[in-house]
């Protein structure tokens, strides 16, 4: 698997800007805890995929997932709403160092959820996988 760091994620051009609008699934490693059978998740860095995000699914399977890319670590880009998303999710907010800065388990319909800290990359998956990260952890990102 190859390895990623949050700057082969940059979305401000350089080299890395073919990837700018392309979407691909990815696993999300705890660096501090192994997670046996992670979540592939789809790396959501295009217009449309954020806009959209997991709107009007019937339900979310247990393995897979949504990252939502900002531009910049944020508290407003990176906040959520669960309009039309009729399950609830556990939700992770991960800064440029990589670095988990909040979670919770966002409840379906409720207006908006915001970080407690600025974050780059919203990270959406089943609930039942609020414990494969905790607050502090360091996180890899590698192809899927």
């Amino acid at each position: 698997m190859k390895k990623f760091s949050a700057n082969k994620f940059n979305v401000h051009g350089g080299e890395r800007s073919s990837i700018k609008n392309m979407s691909r699934f990815i696993y999300i490693h705890n660096l501090n805890k192994k997670i046996e059978n992670p979540a592939r998740v789809l790396y959501g860095n295009g217009f449309f995929t954020k806009l959209r995000g997991l709107m009007f699914r019937p339900r979310l399977e247990p393995d897979f997932g949504l990252l939502l890319v900002g531009g910049k670590d944020s508290l407003l880009d990176s906040s959520i709403h669960m309009f039309f998303v009729s399950f609830d999710l556990a939700v992770f907010w991960i800064n440029a160092d990589m670095q988990v800065v909040d979670k919770v388990v966002a409840k379906s319909w409720k207006p908006a959820y915001f970080p407690k800290a600025d974050a780059k990359y919203t990270l959406e998956i089943h609930p039942d996988r609020f414990g494969d990260y905790e607050i502090g952890d360091k996180v890899e990102f590698k192809d899927a």
